[in-house]
């Protein structure tokens, strides 16, 4: 005889989990936003309003929380926006926010061409081997970033393996400039970023019911036809979701223009660094902070809410 699971209404209520528990981890994702977010933001923030000092910390006013407590008024007096108007008003730093604009938006339409072709081939490819490719496109995150970074740099120099593969095949007569140039820095941003355009992409393919394309097919649709009806527009949640996975790190990128760029290049977080750690001057480069922050949340925030309603709409 096979036991009867019991069904009484006071087992199902023992299995439900408690209001408290559900709670507590609704509230988990938030208290990690809270604490890894928003308070270091709020204390960039902050610091963004006050002036430069030579103190440590190097900023005044110097603001605490026993100030808050007893009502500092005085020291919230002394905060500015000086700090914003030299932003504004000196033209390094909106070159350097165009630079790294125009840097990450190539960047990630080289990660979408090449990333496309590779989450289709792994969609596609036999059901077996899917999960040993999904590994094989991971596998660079095993290695330090850094170190992967530093491998460029004897790949694209001068004497180094890609000019003497292109001299020992007869492609070029002599050794190509390539490394501290901006094509540097988007080989290295693509390579870095890639996974995050191939995975999402692969995710949107792989729930994708391929019947409709072979029913299209059987219609008597061309293939490439049906892609560009079908397939594209069936993955384009994987598409904008690793386009700003891809841009949104590649415009505050350090390490790749500061290795492979070298110091001519203009981008926002080089200029950063150079502020928070050659200058010291903390007030303006939290302002800088601030500034690329809202360059990056406010559109993408836009963008949804335009999503979102045209989602409701339909």
């Amino acid at each position: 005889m096979t036991a009867v699971p019991d069904n009484s209404p006071g087992q199902r209520t023992r299995r439900r989990p408690s209001r408290l528990s559900r709670g507590f981890v609704v509230a988990v994702p938030y208290l990690w936003l809270l604490f890894f977010f928003l308070l270091p933001f709020l204390i960039v923030f902050k610091i963004s309003f006050s002036q430069t000092a030579i103190a440590q910390p190097p900023y005044l006013p110097v603001i605490g929380l026993a100030d808050l407590v007893s009502g500092g008024w005085t020291k919230l007096r002394q905060l500015t926006i000086d700090n914003y108007t030299w932003i504004a008003g000196d033209p390094l730093y909106v070159k350097a926010y165009l630079s790294s604009l125009r840097m990450a938006a190539i960047s990630t339409a080289l990660a979408l061409l090449v990333g496309y072709p590779v989450a289709y081939g792994i969609a596609r490819a036999p059901r077996s081997i899917r999960s040993l490719l999904v590994m094989l496109t991971i596998l660079p995150f095993w290695t330090s970033f850094l170190i992967r970074v530093y491998a460029w740099i004897g790949i694209l120099k001068n004497e180094g393996l890609l000019n003497q593969l292109l001299l020992w095949l007869g492609v070029i007569a002599q050794p190509l400039t390539i490394l501290n140039t901006d094509v540097a820095i988007y080989i290295g941003i693509v390579y870095s970023y890639l996974p995050f355009m191939i995975l999402p992409i692969y995710a949107s393919l792989e729930r994708m019911d391929h019947r409709l394309v072979e029913a299209a097919n059987d219609l008597g649709c061309p293939p490439t036809r049906a892609f560009w009806a079908i397939t594209f527009p069936l993955s384009l949640p994987g598409v904008l979701a690793g386009v700003f996975l891809v841009f949104i790190p590649a415009v505050g990128e350090f390490v790749i223009p500061d290795l492979l760029g070298g110091s001519s290049t203009l981008m926002i977080g080089k200029t950063l660094w150079d502020e928070f750690f050659s200058n010291r001057d903390w007030p303006v480069s939290s302002a800088v902070a601030v500034v690329l922050l809202m360059v990056l949340v406010i559109p993408i925030m836009i963008f949804q809410r335009l999503q979102a309603r045209q989602e409701g709409a339909v």
